[in-house]
């Protein structure tokens, strides 16, 4: 049996020397060489579209695709045959800087720290953002509502560090419930919630449910102070809808990690749009956890046993 691992990653490959299966290296820019097309399970990460596409034609032996993203939109969307086909995703591996980033752009909103850069690089003194914030600002999140939309497990990781600095933490997901000792309330209960929040976190998968799911009427709920940080995909936020927003001075402001269109085009208005940080998809990118993940999984394939995180 034999198995193609992306050089994309940093793998310690010796980790899973211990199986009986054929471990081989291979570049995710380029098409999968022809002495690899009888490959038995591919691990994915950051592939390009064209080496996926070449994948999902030539690769006629393929019975698992292990991918190291929380979202497995692009194995999805080339072509492999679902049906012959086990595909696995990364959840799990991306929890803590996905977490990390998500908690540094809270953290720049609420301290003003990229105007203050603005005016560094214009060798001004910010002396307005010294402190004399309007009291109904977003500026600490000690106290503040934090709102989380996608309550996984990025949420659960993420929740911590928000509690530990003094943030009321909600989340909203599918179901409610109480996970990890925060009230989750099912997304009916949003007209009730944006109005009381100071941050929006958007950590959502996607998909066809979730397109533009923050869009002008929801954004107008939220308080003028409001941030909105979204970690989760780009297709989530009506992008044009929260410029409108942020120009109106609707909202305080936002940061997204993600997009719509990647890379962000130099014509989109979202680079002149006032108060918006923009992080170039950089939330993840460090998989943490890999082999394990890929052993455990290989172990489980091997055994005939049931695979983690199956889509």
């Amino acid at each position: 049996m034999k198995l193609l691992y992306p050089t994309s990653v940093k793998l310690d490959v010796q980790s899973l020397e211990g199986f009986s299966v054929s471990l081989h290296p291979y570049d995710v820019k380029s098409s999968i060489p022809e002495e690899h097309v009888d490959a038995d399970i591919l691990v994915t990460w950051a592939n390009s579209a064209d080496n996926l596409k070449d994948a999902a034609q030539r690769l006629k032996n393929l019975k698992w695709i292990q991918s190291l993203a929380a979202g497995p939109n692009d194995v999805l969307s080339a072509g492999f045959d679902a049906s012959t086909t086990i595909i696995t995703t990364g959840v799990g591996l991306h929890d803590y800087p996905v977490a990390e980033h998500t908690l540094g752009l809270l953290l720049n909103g609420a301290r003003h720290f990229y105007e203050m850069r603005d005016y560094q690089l214009q060798s001004k003194w910010p002396g307005h953002l010294g402190g004399s914030f309007p009291r109904s600002d977003f500026t600490t999140l000690r106290g503040s509502r934090v709102l989380i939309w996608g309550f996984g497990s990025i949420a659960k990781t993420l929740t911590p560090y928000l509690t530990a600095l003094g943030a009321n933490v909600r989340g909203i997901a599918r179901s409610q419930g109480v996970r990890n000792g925060v009230e989750v309330y099912a997304e009916d209960k949003l007209p009730e919630l944006l109005p009381e929040t100071d941050a929006l976190v958007m950590i959502l998968p996607g998909s066809d449910s979730t397109v533009d799911v923050l869009n002008a009427e929801r954004l107008k709920l939220l308080p003028k102070h409001a941030w909105v940080v979204n970690v989760g995909r780009g297709v989530s936020v009506d992008e044009d809808a929260l410029a409108d927003a942020l120009e109106k001075g609707e909202i305080a402001g936002a940061a997204l990690d993600v997009f719509k269109e990647e890379p962000l085009p130099e014509s989109s208005r979202l680079y002149k749009t006032p108060n918006l940080i923009l992080s170039p998809h950089a939330a993840g990118g460090r998989p943490q956890g890999c082999e394990g993940l890929i052993a455990d999984n290989l172990r489980r394939f091997l055994a005939g046993q049931q695979l983690k995180n199956v889509i």
